[in-house]
């Protein structure tokens, strides 16, 4: 039996991402999503002005007909700056100016921790962006929440107290390291009990809202029963800022990014909190192409360092190496998908 008002095939979930574009979008896309079998494949919405609609998903991208199908050259559905405009106008509530701080930072955050990228003209003042107008692109990530599996190796990362080792995740973009992060945080801060392991107080640093996805003060992701977030702060001020109010015994943080990142991670580790983060990066050598990253690494503040790809779909478990050692604890020639378990 289908519900009154929503299209068959797609459901509520689906029907709180169309309601964020205009009409001629929103069919396009609702149409679409009938015949993807809803979101839960679905990693990003792109729309360029005067490009064609694009869903990309784990596997493949799709540029969409105007029908809603996977279209042909000449039957595209192309998008125009009306299209930007209505959905720019519903996603802050037609109140652009009282957004001006998030497009400063060139992204918006929506109820669910779905994420909008936004380019277009920089307004600068003072060597500083003030915000951007004339919006050219939209780039709306798709938050799914996945259930990944960390028994296999979560006990890779833990000493024989049970305390997290000084973890870095590290993988190019959409291979899954914020996924992972959260759900370390989540089993970090409720405990897991078929590893003996008790929950402790984890204080996440979310600068660009994409951990957490808070809204209005309340985090989209369950991120665990122990957990504080701060919101839209800058990493190395959060840093400080939750172990002076919150006696965290965990600090996590996503994409170590400055020179400033890597001190407040440094002067963390000296405080004895136990340090979870995330970097881009294909491989370790790569990462230590940043001068930053590679005496961070360098001087042992990392004892562990997962990397992840896509070679298996986004969340690929590649290998595992000690920070202290270099050594491999988990090779990679045993690569598994930790969504899949395969």
């Amino acid at each position: 039996m289908n519900v009154k008002g929503v299209t068959p095939g797609i459901g509520f979930r689906e029907e709180k991402i169309i309601r964020w574009f205009g009409e001629r979008v929103g069919t396009v896309l609702r149409k679409s999503f009938s015949w993807m079998g809803g979101l839960n494949e679905v990693e990003e919405i792109r729309l360029r002005i005067n490009q064609p609609l694009l869903i990309r998903t784990g596997k493949n991208e799709y540029f969409l007909s105007s029908s809603g199908q996977k279209g042909l050259q000449e039957n595209l559905y192309i998008v125009k700056r009306d299209d930007l405009i209505e959905a720019l106008e519903r996603m802050t509530n037609s109140s652009l100016y009282a957004a001006e701080e998030e497009l400063r930072n060139g992204f918006l955050t929506l109820p669910g921790g779905h994420r909008v990228g936004i380019t277009g003209e920089t307004l600068v003042e003072h060597g500083t962006i003030r915000t951007l107008r004339n919006i050219s692109a939209l780039n709306i990530r798709i938050a799914n929440e996945q259930n990944t599996s960390l028994i296999s190796f979560l006990p890779l990362l833990l000493d024989r107290q049970k305390r997290l080792y000084h973890t870095l995740l590290v993988s190019p973009p959409r291979a899954g390291k914020t996924t992972l992060l959260r759900q370390l945080v989540k089993s970090l801060s409720d405990g897991v009990a078929e590893i003996s392991l008790a929950g402790q107080t984890v204080g996440v640093v979310d600068e660009r809202s994409e951990i957490a996805g808070m809204w209005q003060g309340i985090p989209s992701f369950d991120l665990g029963c122990r957990t504080d977030i701060l919101d839209r702060c800058p990493k190395a001020q959060g840093i400080s800022m939750l172990i002076r109010s919150m006696s965290p015994s965990v600090i996590a943080v996503d994409e170590l990014g400055s020179p400033d990142d890597a001190s407040a991670i440094r002067d963390a580790v000296r405080c004895g909190v136990r340090i979870l983060a995330t970097a881009h990066a294909e491989s370790v050598s790569e990462l230590t192409q940043r001068a930053y990253m590679k005496d961070l690494i360098r001087d042992n503040n990392f004892e562990r360092i997962v990397i992840l790809s896509r070679s298996k779909g986004p969340g690929t478990l590649e290998s595992i190496h000690d920070g202290n050692t270099g050594s491999d604890l988990w090779p990679s020639n045993n690569k598994i998908n930790i969504r899949t378990k395969a």
